[in-house]
């Protein structure tokens, strides 16, 4: 979508989640790069949900019974983020189309709105700042974004965790940006990895779009329902 905090959920995809989360030995967690405190929103995600979430690429995490799981981050970062966005929005000021998205462990470079030379204009300045003032940052480039944390996980890390934490036995992750692939590509031999849209991909499965994805998850919640019965 062209604004980011406008995406929901298809309610048939919410419906097929629902429905694995009623199955026994089903875990269902939201992987995302967004800030735990944006999933929250566009997942509609309430206190009484049992959905895990990981967010920030895999450095933040709620967990159903526990909620938010307290972060203790260095001041020195938290600082040196809000210098480097205020020099990211200087920047871009007056640049059609560009939007800066604060993020708990950085900022985010949005191009959607822009025409393909004002964002590679944004993108270019933007990596200068970054060169200049915090090399070590890590950088990811995803649809439309490119993302830069003083923080350095991945959603691959955000699936080891919940993994270790739940004691899954097997793991399906499903994806559609260039950012999941870290995660597609740490998954093991009875794991299964989803690519949504054109490839390439890491993933074992490839469906075209987000209603096909949503068809797979109903047929995933059925098979797994008809068996347990």
């Amino acid at each position: 979508v062209d604004e980011p905090m406008s995406a929901r959920m298809l309610p048939v995809s919410r419906a097929a989640l629902d429905a694995l989360l009623a199955t026994r030995d089903t875990i269902v967690a939201l992987v995302s790069g967004r800030s735990l405190t944006d999933l929250r929103i566009i997942a509609e995600h309430d206190d009484a949900s049992q959905v895990l979430l990981a967010g920030s690429h895999g450095a933040e995490y709620w967990v159903p019974g526990e909620g938010r799981l307290e972060l203790d981050d260095d001041p020195s970062d938290l600082a040196l983020r809000d210098t480097l966005r205020a020099h990211a929005l200087e920047a871009t000021q007056g640049m059609a189309g560009i939007w800066i998205e604060p993020k708990t462990f950085g900022f985010g470079v949005h191009t959607r709105g822009a025409d393909d030379a004002t964002g590679a204009a944004a993108n270019m300045a933007v990596d200068a700042i970054l060169q200049a003032e915090a090399p070590h940052w890590r950088r990811r480039a995803g649809h439309n974004i490119v993302e830069y944390a003083f923080r350095h996980e991945g959603k691959d890390t955000g699936v080891a965790t919940l993994r270790e934490r739940t004691g899954a036995t097997a793991v399906l992750f499903a994806g559609d940006d260039t950012t999941d692939e870290d995660a597609l590509e740490s998954l093991g031999p009875d794991d299964v990895g989803v690519h949504v849209g054109e490839g390439p991909s890491a993933a074992s499965v490839l469906v075209a779009d987000i209603p096909a994805m949503a068809a797979l998850l109903t047929r995933l919640a059925a098979e797994r329902t008809a068996a347990q019965e």
